[in-house]
């Protein structure tokens, strides 16, 4: 099968007859909305993380046994304030992240338009905008959740936009932000494995603290000795201890991912912008000048009113002229 002639590199055809025509779609209000909702998701994580460290030592003297009815009471009323707050980071997160792929889709999209490719592809990439995207449209939304290449598909994704974007009179800068894109992709992945690593971690640990519990009342029930917890005491003290500096590191994290990726948002939708804007030229057009309106003359007066008649008139016909002699 023959393939179609793929073109120097630099080339992009012209669209062909019925091929869809995309149209350029601002992102200005997009990025807006997402950095209102990672504002929000980051404080909404900081004081979580705050609340987690004031109610620690509480958590002690829970684990040892040492509090009393009251501290008991109000340390159950504190825990369950807690809890809203982590339903709301588990509603924000995923909603923040909607809004950025919504972001990222459309920003793919918009460099069909500075170039579309129609199709054609050159050395194994297709072409589009000014950059050669390596993975297809799909795997915009593909990438976050197709497992293991997850950890670096969305990253290639996102590159590649932020070059397509870039302005063709100053090239360079894209290469200038790779600073906070990898600082943006190792913060986020980082995020997301504390979170997710150190969830498994807690609840591995307190099952293993259940289980060790339980199998030495049975041996205390069975030798009629005393039960020692007081090293699993210990062990439960310091899980609580990992989970929150667990939680504080990953919610700075989200900071630094948050600072980064809005950067590279706004810097990308500047370039958009300007890709788009028309050209400016060195003297701007004034207003349009005419051409002045010729005199109307009347089409019932053939001869200008002070001319005097060529011929005189006849005594039959007053006012009409004499017929031209020969």
């Amino acid at each position: 099968m023959s393939q179609p002639y793929p073109g120097p590199p630099g080339y992009h055809p012209a669209p062909y007859l019925g091929m869809s025509v995309r149209t350029y779609k601002p992102l200005r209000q997009i990025t807006v909305v997402f950095l209102v909702l990672m504002v929000l998701t980051t404080l909404v994580a900081i004081l979580q993380a705050v609340l987690m460290w004031r109610s620690y030592d509480e958590v002690k003297r829970l684990v040892y046994g040492l509090l009393s009815e009251d501290e008991l009471a109000r340390g159950v009323e504190s825990i369950g304030n807690a809890g809203p707050l982590l339903d709301l980071i588990s509603l924000l997160v995923p909603a923040t992240g909607v809004f950025f792929v919504i972001w990222l889709w459309r920003a793919r999209e918009n460099t069909e338009v500075f170039a579309p490719s129609g199709g054609v592809t050159y050395q194994g990439a297709k072409r589009l905008g000014d950059g050669v995207h390596r993975r297809e449209q799909g795997w915009v939304i593909g990438s976050w959740i197709c497992p293991i290449v997850q950890f670096w598909y969305p990253l290639q994704v996102v590159e590649d936009v932020i070059r397509a974007s870039e302005p063709p009179g100053r090239p360079g800068q894209a290469k200038s932000s790779r600073g906070l894109l990898y600082g943006w992709w190792a913060a986020w992945t980082t995020f997301w494995l504390i979170i997710v690593g150190g969830s498994g971690f807690a609840l591995v640990s307190f099952v293993v603290w259940v289980v060790r519990l339980v199998h030495r009342k049975e041996l205390a029930d069975a030798t009629g000795d005393y039960v020692d917890i007081y090293d699993l005491q210990s062990f439960m003290v310091r899980t609580a201890l990992g989970v929150n500096i667990a939680f504080t590191v990953a919610a700075v994290l989200l900071a630094v991912a948050g600072v980064a990726i809005v950067r590279l948002m706004f810097r990308t939708n500047a370039w958009q912008d300007e890709r788009m804007a028309p050209p400016l030229t060195d003297t701007p057009p004034g207003p349009p000048q005419y051409a002045p309106r010729p005199p109307d003359f009347p089409s019932y007066a053939p001869y200008p009113p002070s001319s005097p008649a060529p011929y005189p008139p006849s005594s039959s016909t007053p006012y009409a002229p004499s017929p031209r002699q020969p």
